[in-house]
């Protein structure tokens, strides 16, 4: 039997249900437009109505940020009163704030359960992007991954993942203005990245809930373009991200050989590079347009060699691509070293020269240890150092 990290998670196990935390509301955030119309209706709404009615909710709360029912002016206020009623609009709690020196913004959010998650806004000059988790923990134990290193304590809700977006947008301010078209507004977050703490595709249906709400014209409106899922290589849920989802695709990749990427990626001893690189050769989203993103962390030593960088260009041959070198983001304890700048210049000049773009990832957020591989919750740590700590002597 393999030893590669196998999926625990089962959809209604470690994911709490849609249900309200106060009195008996359930949360409106999560809910798809059916899902929201038949809620409605369970609320008492006439089935004639709940259509336009579950229109009108969800531009209030997806494409204007409003938190509070009677601020829902287009609405009766008997109809306001039956909302307040059985429903709440509540998004991740935001804990903690840091801001680096370079403007990245580290969020450690409070979620159902008193679980805490992390977030982080990547300003640059034209966009801004989130990076935005899908589980509480990771299951994958990637070796050179920080956040890999905290146990799988259970998924994220559809709400708790696109209301990762929601908290970020009310801190940058991004709401349109009463009276302003919400497509005249200057987008500060203007991409999404699914590359925090946990793996995507052992959390499909909430992921692609949760984006698809993001992706909607009359709410966040975010192009299917502008969000990029990172797998670490679950093969059979690969198509099934074209067809259900249809954003963007990249991989964590980061080795050229079983015997490395089994140290690095644990999850190759289950899918090995042959069957993820078939799957990402199959994926029908991949184009010239959409091209495949192939992340590399680089590690000094390890994966970082003249030959590495042959073999990779040899294995990816024929698929679109572009491959993200990162320089790894080291932290306290870990097992390896960054490559140096010369040997990350050397590996992606063989690559480039191969006829593929090979962007050198420019670290973000190091100083507040929001950079890649970075993502940890404090609180977790703090928790698991109480129950090891030992018992203190009464006096």
């Amino acid at each position: 039997m393999s030893d590669a990290p196998q999926n625990p998670i089962t959809q209604d196990v470690l994911t709490l249900p849609r249900k309200a935390e106060e009195g008996g509301r359930r949360n409106l955030v999560g809910l798809t437009r059916e899902g929201l119309r038949e809620a409605l209706i369970a609320a008492g709404t006439p089935e004639k109505q709940a259509r336009m009615r579950a229109g009108q909710v969800w531009q209030w709360i997806y494409q204007k940020g409003v938190r509070d029912f009677d601020a829902m002016t287009n609405l009766a206020k008997p109809y306001r009163a039956l909302l307040v009623e059985n429903f709440t609009i509540k998004v991740p709690e935001i804990v903690r704030r840091d801001v680096s020196s370079d403007g990245t913004r580290k969020y450690l959010l409070r979620i159902a359960g008193g679980h805490e998650v992390e977030a982080v806004y990547i300003p640059e000059e034209s966009r801004g992007t989130l990076c935005v988790s899908s589980q509480v923990g990771c299951t994958l134990t990637c070796s050179f991954c920080h956040t890999g290193t905290q146990r799988l304590v259970r998924n994220l809700t559809a709400g708790e993942i696109v209301g990762q977006i929601m908290v970020a947008r009310d801190d940058l301010g991004e709401w349109p203005l009463p009276g302003r078209n919400p497509k005249d507004e200057q987008r500060l977050l203007s991409n999404v990245v699914l590359m925090g703490m946990g793996e995507p595709l052992y959390n499909f249906e909430n992921v692609r809930d949760a984006m698809k709400i993001a992706m909607d014209g009359e709410g966040i409106s975010l192009s299917r373009r502008r969000i990029t899922l990172s797998t670490s290589g679950v093969v059979p849920e690969i198509a099934r991200t074209a067809a259900e989802i249809g954003c963007l695709l990249a991989v964590s990749f980061h080795a050229t050989t079983d015997e490395v990427r089994d140290r690095l990626v644990p999850i190759n001893k289950k899918w090995n590079i042959a069957a993820l690189i078939e799957a990402l050769r199959a994926y029908p989203k991949a184009t010239n347009s959409e091209r495949i993103t192939f992340e590399y962390v680089m590690l000094k030593g390890i994966n970082d060699s003249d030959e590495d960088a042959h073999r990779l260009i040899e294995l990816i041959r024929g698929i679109p691509a572009k491959i993200n070198l990162i320089p790894f983001n080291e932290w306290p304890g870990a097992p390896y070293e960054r490559s140096s700048n010369n040997r990350i210049r050397a590996f992606a000049d063989i690559v480039y020269k191969a006829g593929y773009a090979s962007p050198v990832r420019t670290p973000r957020g190091e100083d507040i240890m929001a950079a890649c591989g970075q993502l940890k919750s404090e609180t977790e740590r703090a928790r698991k150092a109480r129950r090891t700590a030992p018992a203190e002597t009464p006096a």
